[in-house]
C-alpha cells in the first residue's frame, strides 16, 4: 500500500507545511526531452533513409519521438507532483517517490554545504537545483544520495533563501545586506591557461573517435582513413602530418577555451558573515557552492605541468563532506588556474600563511626515478626495434617511430628529475605540508588536528633503499594526504611531531630496550 504525498498545504505536528517544486520544471524537461530527441532522431532518421527511403525513416523516427518527448515529461510530471520538502527548526525533510514513498531527512546541526546550480533551460525560467550536504562522509551503508537531498527544481529567490537559512546566514539587525569579503575574482585574461591544460589532446582525440564512430553509423567506418590516404597521395605525408598536428592543436585549444570559460566565467570567492564560503561562477550553467569554514582541513596548490609552465596553479579545499571522486573533481576548486601569486594570497586567506621552506628527500629516491625512466626508455627502444623488424617501414614512417621514440625517451628522463625536485615536506605550527608529483605537482596544506590516522607502506624496493611513503589519513577531501619516498627514519619523525602520542606507542627508537617476548 503506498502513503499519499504530503499536500502542499498539509502540516507536520511542529506546523511546518510542505513546499511542493515548482511547476515550471515541467517546461524544462520538455524542452530537454525535445532535444535528446532531435539528438538521437537525426542521424537514426538518417540511418534509415540511407537503406529505404526518406519517407519510410520519418515514418518511424517522428512518432518514436513525440512518445520519448511525452513519455519523459509524464515521467517528471509524476516526480514533480509527488515531491515535497519542508524547513524545520532542527531537520530538513523530503518526502518523494510514486510508487514506493520515501522520506528523507537530515539534522540541520549536520548541513556544511548547499550547491545552487542552473542549467540554461533552467536559467530562462528562474529556477534552480537545491543540493543539501552534510559532513558524513563515511563508505558503510549510507550511500552518497542519503546523506544529501537534491530539489530539482525551485524557483532562484527559493533556492537563496534556502541557502541562506540552512547556512544560518542572511539579514541582520536593520535589515542590511551583510558584507562579503573577496579572496579572488576570475579575469578573462586567464583564459590563456585553458590550451595548458590536459583538455588540450583529449578534446580532438574525441573528436576523431566521433567521426569514426558516425561514419560507422553509415556503414563507411574506413571513410576517414580513406580520405587521409587520399590526401597523402596527393599532398605527401609531411604536409598533411603537420597540417594535422597543427589541425589537432588548434582544435584543442578552442575547446578548452570553450570548456574553461563556460565553467569559470564570472567566479568570485566570498567569504560570507558566519564563516562560509562562497563560490560561484559559470556562463551558461550558474554554480553556487556554499561552504562552512569550519569543516575545510587545509588546502591543495595544484600545478599540472603545463600551466605550471606559465607560473600560474590552481586551488583546492581539503573539507569533510566533500569528495573528490563524485565525478565532480570542480567541485573542491576555490580558484581555477591563476597566476600563481593569486593563488597562494587566496590559499593564505583561507588557511593562513602557505609560504613555507618544504625539506628535500632523500637521493635514494632520485635514483627511484631515473629507474623507473630507464625502464621506460627500453620500452620505447624495443618498440622501435619491433616496428622495423616486423614491418619494415617506410622512410618517413621510420623518422616518425624513432623522433617519437626520442621524445618520449627525453620527457621520460625530464620529468624524474623534475618530480624528485618536487618532493618536499614540513611541519608549521597548523600543518603537514607535503608536495610531490611532476606532471601534476601538489602541495597539501593539511591540518594537524585533522589528522586521525598513519598509513606507512615501503615496497620491495622503497625497503632496499630506505624510502617509505606516509599516508596522513583525514576525514576530509580523499581522505588521505602522502609524504611521498621519504627517509625511513625521516617519514617516522614526522609522524611522531605532527600529531604528537599518536604514532608513538609503535615507535621503537634508537637505544630504547627491546621489548620483552613471550616464552
Amino acid at each position: 500500500m503506498t502513503e499519499a504525498a504530503p499536500s502542499e498545504t498539509e502540516t507536520a505536528d511542529d506546523g511546518v507545511p510542505w513546499v511542493a517544486l515548482h511547476r515550471d520544471t515541467l517546461k524544462v524537461t520538455a524542452l530537454f526531452m525535445v532535444g535528446v530527441a532531435i539528438a538521437a532522431g537525426v542521424p537514426t532518421a538518417m540511418g534509415v533513409a540511407a537503406g529505404t527511403s526518406w519517407g519510410v525513416a520519418l515514418a518511424w523516427v517522428l512518432p518514436g519521438a513525440v512518445l520519448l518527448v511525452a513519455v519523459g515529461t509524464v515521467l517528471d510530471g509524476l516526480r514533480v507532483r509527488f515531491t515535497r520538502y519542508r524547513v524545520a527548526e532542527t531537520r530538513v525533510e523530503m518526502s518523494s517517490g510514486i510508487l514506493f514513498r520515501r522520506r528523507r531527512s537530515l539534522a540541520r546541526d549536520r548541513i556544511r554545504s548547499v550547491d545552487v546550480n542552473a542549467n540554461p533551460l533552467q536559467r530562462v525560467f528562474g529556477l534552480v537545483t537545491v543540493k543539501v550536504g552534510t559532513a558524513e562522509t563515511g563508505s558503510g551503508s549510507g550511500s552518497a544520495t542519503e546523506r544529501s537531498l537534491v530539489l530539482d527544481s525551485v524557483a532562484r529567490a527559493e533556492g537563496d533563501r534556502l541557502r541562506a537559512e540552512l547556512l544560518r546566514r542572511g539579514v541582520e539587525g536593520d535589515g542590511a545586506a551583510p558584507d562579503e569579503q573577496r579572496l579572488a575574482t576570475w579575469e578573462p585574461v586567464w583564459l590563456r591557461y585553458a590550451p595548458l591544460s590536459f583538455l588540450t589532446p583529449l578534446i580532438p582525440t574525441a573528436l576523431v573517435g566521433f567521426t569514426f564512430q558516425v561514419a560507422d553509423w553509415f556503414g563507411r567506418g574506413g571513410l576517414p582513413v580513406e580520405i587521409v590516404a587520399g590526401w597523402v597521395e596527393t599532398y605527401g605525408p609531411w604536409p598533411v602530418l603537420l597540417l594535422g598536428f597543427g589541425a589537432f592543436v588548434v582544435l584543442g585549444a578552442i575547446g578548452s577555451l570553450a570548456i574553461h570559460a563556460e565553467a569559470w566565467w564570472n567566479h568570485r570567492l566570498d567569504r560570507e558573515p558566519g564563516g562560509t564560503l562562497r563560490v560561484r561562477r559559470g556562463l551558461l550553467v550558474s554554480r553556487s557552492l556554499s561552504l562552512e569554514e569550519e569543516r575545510i582541513r587545509g588546502v591543495e596548490i595544484v600545478e599540472p605541468i603545463g600551466i605550471r609552465s606559465a607560473r600560474a596553479a590552481r586551488l583546492d579545499v581539503v573539507a569533510i563532506g566533500l569528495k573528490t571522486d563524485e565525478g565532480r573533481s570542480d567541485l573542491t576548486t576555490l580558484v581555477p588556474p591563476a597566476p600563481r601569486a593569486v593563488t597562494l594570497a587566496a590559499a593564505e586567506a583561507v588557511v593562513g600563511p602557505v609560504d613555507v621552506e618544504l625539506s628535500g628527500h632523500p637521493r635514494a629516491a632520485r635514483t627511484r626515478r631515473l629507474r623507473w625512466a630507464a625502464v621506460v626508455v627500453l620500452g620505447l627502444a624495443l618498440v622501435a626495434v619491433v616496428v622495423h623488424v616486423l614491418w619494415s617501414p617506410s622512410a618517413f614512417w621510420s623518422v616518425v617511430t624513432i623522433g617519437a621514440a626520442l621524445l618520449l625517451a627525453v620527457g621520460a628522463v625530464a620529468i624524474a628529475v623534475d618530480a624528485y625536485a618536487s618532493l618536499g615536506h614540513a611541519l608549521t605550527e597548523r600543518h603537514l605540508v607535503a608536495r610531490s608529483g611532476s606532471v601534476r605537482r601538489a602541495t597539501v596544506h593539511l591540518d594537524r588536528p585533522g589528522i586521525i590516522g598513519w598509513r606507512i607502506r615501503q615496497s620491495v624496493f622503497q625497503r632496499r633503499m630506505g624510502l617509505m611513503t606516509l599516508e596522513a589519513t583525514t576525514a576530509a577531501g580523499r581522505g588521505h594526504y602522502a609524504v611521498v619516498d621519504a627517509g625511513s627514519g625521516q617519514g617516522l619523525q614526522v609522524a611522531a611531531d605532527a600529531v604528537p602520542g599518536l604514532l608513538e606507542p609503535f615507535l621503537v627508537r634508537a637505544g630504547d630496550p627491546e621489548p620483552a617476548r613471550d616464552a
